[in-house]
């Protein structure tokens, strides 16, 4: 992709619209990541609905600390959505991030302010992550009608939880020195995160090391508000706080990678 000229004198804020639309196309035009969103999502709850049954399990919710009798195909449901945006938003920016490295590195050069490129960066993240979560929330209607709030609820905790893995795709993408690597981490890691929180089968469900894990907020978030009759703000924000994290390092981490060593004067 040919970097545009050097914009003398050209604010900021001018700049912007270019880098985003550049950060945008970068992150929404990988097909294999597309095909798996539209196929596998609709597929994967289908898959996880038929193992989980009809059973009831036992979840904790730790911000009353009522243990909740609820349906194992619903908490199934709930964490098959939540592996599926790890994976998706993951791969989706981490491939964008390292495929765009050195594009980006010439918008740096060409006169683009680092500033410009990292809000472009982060809008693009939020607008590919909204998209794939309220994606992945309309697919679970397919299998379960939770009611307004609930699905409410569960969207909500679905987009904090693509934006977590979307920023540690982000921190990746500049991070790691090969695509295996990447890959490797976000499967690995979402699969962990996301299958430990539910109680069917498991025996480290409920078990208060859960706490630490990125996806223990918006689990406890989605289930508090679509099976507990409770909006628990406080543990979306837990959510966000990783988010956040993952992406202020990722960022420091591009800044440098990005960083302009053309001479000055």
């Amino acid at each position: 992709m040919p970097a545009p000229d050097t914009l003398p004198g050209t604010p900021l804020y001018g700049q912007f619209p270019t880098a985003l639309r550049f950060s945008v196309r970068e992150q929404s035009r990988n097909r294999l990541a597309a095909l798996l969103l539209l196929l596998f999502v609709p597929l994967w709850y289908l898959l996880m609905t038929a193992i989980a049954g009809d059973k009831d399990v036992d979840f904790k919710l730790y911000a009353t600390g009522e243990m909740l009798s609820v349906g194992g195909k619903h908490i199934t449901l709930i964490t098959a959505g939540l592996n599926a945006l790890t994976m998706i938003s993951g791969f989706v920016v981490f491939d964008a991030v390292r495929k765009a490295l050195a594009f980006d590195k010439r918008l740096a050069f060409a006169g683009f302010g680092q500033s410009t490129l990292v809000g472009a960066k982060m809008l693009a993240i939020g607008i590919v992550a909204s998209t794939i979560a309220l994606y992945t929330a309309l697919a679970l209607l397919l299998y379960w009608r939770p009611g307004l709030t609930g699905w409410g609820t569960i969207l909500a905790g679905f987009a904090t939880m693509t934006l977590t893995y979307g920023s540690l795709g982000l921190l990746l993408g500049v991070l790691v020195k090969n695509d295996l690597e990447g890959f490797f981490l976000i499967i690995m890691g979402g699969l962990t995160d996301t299958f430990l929180q539910n109680p069917l089968g498991n025996p480290a469900a409920n078990k208060p090391v859960l706490q630490y894990f990125p996806s223990f907020g918006p689990m406890q978030f989605s289930v508090g508000g679509s099976l507990g009759d409770t909006v628990l703000w406080r543990y979306l924000g837990f959510g966000l706080i990783w988010a956040a994290s993952f992406a202020v390092v990722g960022l420091i981490v591009f800044h440098f990678r990005t960083r302009s060593r053309r001479p000055k004067g």
